[in-house]
């Protein structure tokens, strides 16, 4: 799966290609949702319906993000010293929410639809559907590039990929349907859907729950970020280390580093230098540290 050309460029036009890729997935999201849950209603399928939801939360989605994706790119202010990149993490986290909840109320009506079942259209089914597996797909590509370096950005590819996966899910529905006139796979697919959805969306909410916490983020080890600063030359210990995320793409460290007595004010600032340079490699590119020497390390809970 590739990037269009329309959002292809260079890293310093990335902003306004995930804005377009936000804009343009909203578009189409928007339009197929209408479409869906309309012939959903017309010929009563519970899988053109809980389609038509997942695409509908998914827009809610996206908007969520692309906003928290703005937001993000505001200036820090005197009141939010950090700017507003942790809005980036509550999009995740609200997203995820929405995912599982949409997900329960489609099972709830997949097993009254078990109890119950209702003749539907089974060609329509296959046509809507086989068009949503296209809207989607389009709309995941505008995401793939961006989804390893952001939080966010992979809750949005995660929606859309997870509708295409959906939308085919819905086509095979329909094909039986068609084929056999089997009324119960129509809710068991929704069931199945759901299932997908659920495994697929837990990881992003867990992970979003834990940056919210102000948790190590995923991919960085406290003890091997606590071993690389020791590795400095000049480093005696360090303590009092704090790691958590100030958005989906943005690490922070603080550090109480303990230097040599004999270190000269100069000195110090090269062993913070180098300990922020060692850092990168940890993906932390905010780093605030404190040097203190042996008779005046702080060491107390509290300090």
């Amino acid at each position: 799966m590739s990037i269009p050309n329309s959002i292809a460029g260079g890293a310093g036009d990335r902003p306004a290609r995930v804005n377009r890729a936000f804009l343009i997935g909203i578009l189409l999201n928007l339009i197929f949702t209408a479409v869906e849950f309309s012939a959903g209603i017309i010929y009563d399928s519970l899988a053109l319906l809980s389609d038509a939801a997942h695409n509908l939360s998914d827009t809610g989605s996206l908007i969520i993000a692309m906003a928290a994706f703005r937001l993000s790119r505001i200036a820090p202010t005197k009141r939010f010293t950090f700017g507003f990149g942790k809005s980036t993490i509550l999009a995740s986290l609200i997203n995820a929410t929405i995912l599982l909840v949409v997900t329960g109320g489609i099972i709830s009506e997949a097993i009254q639809r078990l109890r119950e079942p209702r003749p539907t259209e089974g060609m329509i089914i296959i046509a809507v559907a086989a068009a949503g597996i296209v809207i989607n797909t389009l709309s995941a590509a505008l995401f793939f590039r961006h989804r390893g370096s952001d939080l966010n950005l992979k809750g949005a590819f995660l929606h859309l990929a997870l509708d295409a996966l959906v939308s085919l899910g819905v086509v095979i529905s329909g094909i039986i349907i068609y084929f056999t006139g089997w009324l119960v796979i129509d809710p068991l697919i929704s069931i199945a859907i759901a299932a997908v959805i659920i495994i697929s969306t837990w990881s992003l909410f867990r992970e979003s729950l834990r940056l919210t916490a102000d948790a190590v983020p995923v991919g960085i080890s406290h003890d091997a970020v606590v071993r690389a600063i020791r590795e400095v030359p000049g480093v005696v210990e360090v303590h009092h280390v704090h790691i958590w995320a100030i958005s989906t793409t943005v690490n922070s460290l603080t550090a109480h580093v303990v230097i040599g007595d004999d270190r000269s004010a100069g000195e110090a600032s090269v062993i913070r230098e180098e300990i922020r340079n060692r850092l990168l490699a940890h993906n932390i590119g905010h780093a605030t540290i404190e040097t203190e020497t042996r008779d005046s390390a702080c060491v107390t809970k509290g300090c």
